[in-house]
């Protein structure tokens, strides 16, 4: 393997940007020429213009995800559905990486995967967020179990959600929602959710039947 594609593969599966494919080039009269054929060869792929990811059949390693979806468009944090799977509390492997954002609903496709993003009110973005190191090196934003479940909530239209039963139905029936994990989602975040007077009385029936299931 030659030089330029051994320090291509040692990028490793996160996120690069033009301008350190640039540097990483510098020995080359005609950078932009290279980048662009391992774009052709497929060892390079596109995420958006400017930042791209390298082809995990080079590096070995599949390519860091939750990290591309916050660099793809933000500010974001990966929530919804994919955390609530990543965190092992859906069982059905969701493919799409979902976030919530502050700014407006956006869908992307990419060559590397479809990243979708729900406007989520300035007030709820922050609760329950956490930093999570990428395995490739660097941070990337993902919510927690609690908040991954609060935004699913209160992101999903006509929910007739109207007591703590028919809370506990939707999500054991609609989520398949692992009961048995309840202990992994933080009572404190809900009342978080609870208190910014964002659909107030279905947060209520999420906090108690998950109280219930603890």
């Amino acid at each position: 393997m030659r030089n330029a594609e051994l320090q291509l593969k040692s990028f490793g599966n996160i996120p690069i940007m033009h301008q350190t494919l640039m540097s990483a080039l510098k020995d080359y009269k005609t950078p932009n020429n290279k980048i662009s054929r391992w774009l052709d060869e497929g060892v390079l792929l596109p995420v958006k213009r400017g930042l791209y990811v390298v082809s995990p059949e080079l590096t070995g390693k599949p390519v860091e995800r939750l990290l591309v979806a916050n660099l793809l468009y933000g500010p974001s944090c990966v929530s919804l559905d994919y955390a609530l799977w990543h965190h092992g509390l859906i069982p059905e492997k969701v493919l799409e990486i979902t976030s919530v954002t502050t700014r407006r609903s956006q869908t992307l496709e990419t060559g590397v995967g479809r990243f979708s993003y729900q406007h989520l009110p300035n007030p709820l973005y922050p609760i329950g967020m956490e930093s999570v190191a990428a395995e490739g090196g660097g941070y990337c934003l993902l919510a927690t179990p609690a908040k991954a479940l609060c935004d699913r909530l209160v992101l999903t239209r006509n929910l007739r959600v109207h007591s703590v039963k028919s809370m506990q139905r939707f999500l054991l029936d609609d989520l398949r929602f692992d009961a048995d994990e309840a202990g992994m989602i933080d009572l404190k975040i809900i009342a978080a959710y609870s208190q910014s007077g964002h659909k107030t009385e279905l947060l209520g029936h999420l906090h108690e039947a998950i109280k219930q299931w603890q």
